[in-house]
């Protein structure tokens, strides 16, 4: 494994660390989990491991697809070896199911599908209580990005969701909603951080069970269990 150096960012799920070489970082999934910003904490046993081993599968699955991300490889049960990017300070999030804040803020109900995929922006790192969701003009605002960067950004997510939706359901677990991040590596824009259950809302495609971080959320129980589960499933497809 590259030698470990500084922790140059931690996050609820994450910490990524400096290497020797200036281009690449270690990432550390942890167990820890953190849900309405910080109120809500505990451990979900195995958690880190799994959620490496998703990243793995579903990184190579876009590259396969011909979407480069910041993945070079898993090292460990819990390290992966990745692109040191420049990150861009806003996740976007892309809804095909309603759930969570969308229902509340549109009244919709929980579980509609919707016609076309809802793309949303959501600041990252601030302090407020709720995430900020933006929109363009506002990311031109703070000089976030460029048309130009949005036009490739908004493609590129677009292209994750179909591949993302048609791996899944080909296991049985539909796609809700998911966050994806980007970043510039040389000056290039890329997939970058995670999609895992932390991140994203997998349902059961035949019992509409959630298979993610909303049982932690919600207090359900078998929260281990379900991440396990969708791992259990991925490894299964060939």
């Amino acid at each position: 494994m590259p030698e470990i150096g500084a922790v140059l960012r931690e996050g609820k799920g994450k910490k990524i660390y400096a290497t020797d070489n200036p281009d690449e970082a270690i990432v550390f999934f942890k167990d820890e989990a953190m849900s309405f910003h910080g109120l809500k904490r505990g451990r979900i046993l195995g958690k880190g491991e799994v959620n490496n081993q998703i990243c793995e599968t579903l990184f190579n699955l876009l590259a396969e697809h011909g979407i480069e991300s910041h993945f070079i490889r898993r090292i460990d049960a819990r390290h992966s070896l990745i692109k040191r990017c420049e990150m861009f300070p806003f996740s976007v999030k892309i809804r095909n199911v309603v759930a969570g804040q969308l229902s509340l803020r549109t009244g919709l109900p929980i579980g509609m599908k919707l016609e076309q995929p809802v793309v949303e922006y959501i600041m990252r790192d601030t302090d407020m209580d709720l995430d900020p969701v933006i929109n363009h003009t506002h990311i031109y605002a703070m000089k976030a990005a460029t048309p130009e960067d949005m036009k490739q950004i908004d493609e590129t997510a677009l292209k994750v969701n179909t591949i993302l939706k048609e791996y899944l359901g080909s296991i049985n677990i539909e796609l809700i909603d998911f966050k994806l991040q980007f970043g510039r590596f040389h000056g290039k824009i890329i997939v970058a951080d995670e999609i895992t259950p932390d991140t994203s809302r997998f349902w059961d495609s035949s019992t509409h069970e959630p298979l993610d971080k909303d049982r932690f959320r919600r207090d359900m129980d078998n929260v281990a269990e379900a991440y396990q589960e969708v791992l259990h499933r991925m490894i299964g497809v060939g």
